[in-house]
């Protein structure tokens, strides 16, 4: 059970949820993933909970904010991905055709960070660690292994992410057109891509967790009997997995996979 004191440049290094039941959320997900948690009293600014994955930090939480919920925006994930520094990737991503909803900021002594939405309108972070490098577990029971983007045009979304991040890509074969990004220097995947299926014409373009479990079938019964539902029932990958997309009470989504090895 090794802990993550690193996470090299281009790869999704934390993942946020923000929430319109703070304390339901903690339930939910302490329950699923078997999550412990601490909470940090941020002052005005509400409380800060960190998920623990055998005392390694695997995820957070907040509460969403009056203003933003009034905007209409709903629980959801947020991804961060690694980069060295955060002010040139977000005045690089500008220049590629992106957005900078929030300018870069300091975390305080953590890092330091900035939100930026792609030419489709898919929105990540990106974050520059200090001293908190961001999760301390990848790729175990329940940690983030995987992050995976849906959005309306695959092919401008690669050049955007191949030219921001140091990503390459690869198609995967089989029945559907998915594309795997890629970090040249450690030779790992960084994520994947899909094109909006025709049966979602009204989902924005956007990222998604996955989170590794043991059991994919087990996890989406738990998911219902704690008051989750079901986006996409479990499908299986050959030699990749077991995989289900799910939805929080709440309404955040997001996905599991049941590894093809486990």
């Amino acid at each position: 059970m090794a802990t993550q004191t690193q996470h090299a440049p281009g790869t999704f290094c934390w993942v946020e949820l923000a929430t319109t039941d703070q304390d339901g959320a903690k339930k939910f997900y302490g329950s699923l993933f078997g999550w412990s948690f601490t909470d940090t009293d941020m002052g005005p600014g509400g409380v800060y909970t960190i998920f623990k994955n055998a005392d390694r930090d695997s995820a957070a939480l907040y509460t969403l904010e009056k203003e933003r919920q009034d905007q209409g925006m709903p629980p959801c994930w947020s991804c961060y991905v690694a980069v060295e520094n955060v002010d040139t990737s977000a005045q690089k991503a500008a220049g590629l055709g992106g957005k900078v909803l929030m300018e870069p900021f300091d975390v305080m002594e953590h890092g330091r960070m900035a939100v930026i939405q792609d030419p489709q309108g898919a929105i990540f972070c990106v974050w520059q660690a200090k001293k908190n490098p961001g999760v301390g577990v990848l790729d175990e029971p329940g940690a983030m292994c995987w992050t995976e983007l849906m959005t309306s045009d695959p092919g401008a979304a690669a050049k955007f992410y191949t030219a921001l991040f140091p990503w390459t890509t690869q198609k995967m074969e089989g029945p559907m057109d998915y594309t795997t990004f890629h970090r040249p220097a450690d030779q790992k995947g960084a994520g994947g891509m899909l094109k909006t299926p025709n049966e979602m014409p009204n989902v924005p373009p956007n990222w998604t967790p996955y989170f590794q479990v043991t059991s994919t079938q087990a996890t989406v019964e738990k998911t219902n009997q704690l008051g989750g539902g079901i986006v996409v029932p479990p499908q299986t990958i050959p030699s990749v997995g077991t995989f289900a997309v799910l939805r929080d009470p709440q309404g955040a989504v997001f996905a599991v996979l049941q590894p093809a090895a486990m």
